[in-house]
């Protein structure tokens, strides 16, 4: 994979644990119509930690994670990001919105521009920075995730699996303090989910801070500093990834492991 994405996007940071949150949910409480999807949601995010958020359909993963670049508004409770709470809309949003990587389940690509057009575009439109200082990190970052040699492809000439490791290296380009990955395999067919995670797993050992909802419980064990696991709109429990595994508290999570790890 050569140098790992990384290498470009922050400083090192401390080891996770060093107590330094980057996102603190507080009282959390989030309705669609009658349905309340978020309870009383606590957590906070220290730099350099990778949370992996984890637990059945429906269970308040998306939503959470949505929350914290208000791409879902919640309707109590507070959310902080480096200090700052999160603004409702306008230029404050915006412009937490660009220290706030985001990766979907689905790639969102703008079909009509290349793909080193599209690593490109957010450097140049919020972060003013120039086309050839935006072209040549967007090059680094396209061969960091091994995807270089597609830059003046357009997404519909990349597989699924390329246009992710492509969507990544767009989220990185803009130098984030975070990056929030929501369900980003589960669109691809089986045989390209590893090369997403293997660019994962190495953002991960660099320090960037991370907060992934995942169906990939390989991905959970080897990259997590922490698994959160959420039911019902809660977080029922949150551990180490070995602890969690092997020792599951609650009934709801035996009773999820249960079903996952037994095929």
């Amino acid at each position: 994979m050569g140098e790992s994405p990384n290498a470009l996007v922050k400083d090192k940071s401390p080891e996770p644990g060093a107590d330094q949150p980057l996102v603190v949910l507080a009282d959390v409480e989030k309705y669609f119509g009658e349905l309340h999807v978020l309870r009383g949601i606590n957590m906070t995010i220290n730099r350099g930690e990778v949370v992996v958020v984890i637990g059945p359909s429906g269970s308040g993963k998306s939503t959470l994670c949505r929350a914290i670049n208000r791409l879902e508004g919640i309707q109590s409770g507070t959310i902080t990001i480096d200090g700052q709470p999160l603004p409702a809309e306008g230029r404050d949003l915006a412009r937490l919105r660009s220290e706030v990587g985001m990766v979907f389940q689905q790639f969102n690509l703008f079909a009509h521009k290349t793909v080193v057009e599209n690593v490109m575009l957010g450097p140049i439109k919020v972060r003013k920075v120039s086309r050839d200082e935006a072209h040549k990190t967007a090059m680094e970052l396209l061969g960091r995730v091994g995807v270089g040699n597609q830059a003046d492809k357009y997404p519909a000439q990349l597989s699924g699996g390329q246009q992710q490791r492509v969507a990544i290296a767009r989220a990185l380009a803009m130098r984030p303090k975070i990056m929030l990955f929501d369900e980003p395999t589960s669109a691809l067919d089986p045989e390209m989910v590893n090369e997403v995670l293997e660019v994962m797993t190495a953002l991960a050992k660099d320090g960037m801070t991370m907060v992934v909802v995942t169906h990939e419980m390989g991905f959970a064990r080897r990259a997590a500093n922490r698994v959160v696991f959420m039911a019902d709109g809660q977080i029922v429990e949150q551990n180490t990834p070995d602890e969690f595994f092997t020792n599951p508290q609650s009934d709801r999570a035996k009773d999820f492991l249960s079903k996952i790890l037994t095929h």
